[in-house]
């Protein structure tokens, strides 16, 4: 098991090595990662997705940014993949678990980022802050 997200808090399955796994038919989010240091057990964050059916999606390698993935791996035996699949989650809240790791890690073979920021008008100024813009 590894935790991502904000202050670690999403238990996800694995990390496992992406060639040779076989998807389960389920709905859940996933994170593609691999080992910047080899002597190290610890990961980068390539790539992160979500699906209805991770066995439709295309793994280990016939998804499209497959090719980034084994390019920032070095190799197809160095990216490995956790996934997360949400109780009772439904679509929304596996894109919106997405797109907030996408906002933590910034992995590099996302297509699109998204920003971990706020404006006033969403939540409110914080007491003894000043105004945005000011």
């Amino acid at each position: 098991m590894i935790r991502l997200g904000s202050l670690a808090g999403y238990p996800f399955d694995g990390p496992r090595v992406l060639a040779g796994w076989r998807p389960p038919a389920v709905a859940a989010v996933y994170a593609i990662l691999y080992r910047p240091d080899a002597g190290r057990e610890q990961y980068a964050v390539i790539y992160v997705g979500h699906s209805e059916d991770l066995s439709a999606e295309g793994f280990p390698f016939r998804h499209p940014a497959a090719p980034c993935w084994v390019e920032r791996a070095g190799g197809r035996f160095g990216v490995h993949v956790a996934t997360y699949e949400i109780p009772g989650g439904l679509p929304g809240h596996r894109a919106q678990l997405a797109e907030e790791l996408v906002s933590v890690y910034r992995p590099q073979c996302n297509d699109r980022q998204y920003d971990a920021t706020w404006r006033e008008e969403w939540i409110g100024r914080v007491p003894g802050q000043p105004p945005t813009g000011s």
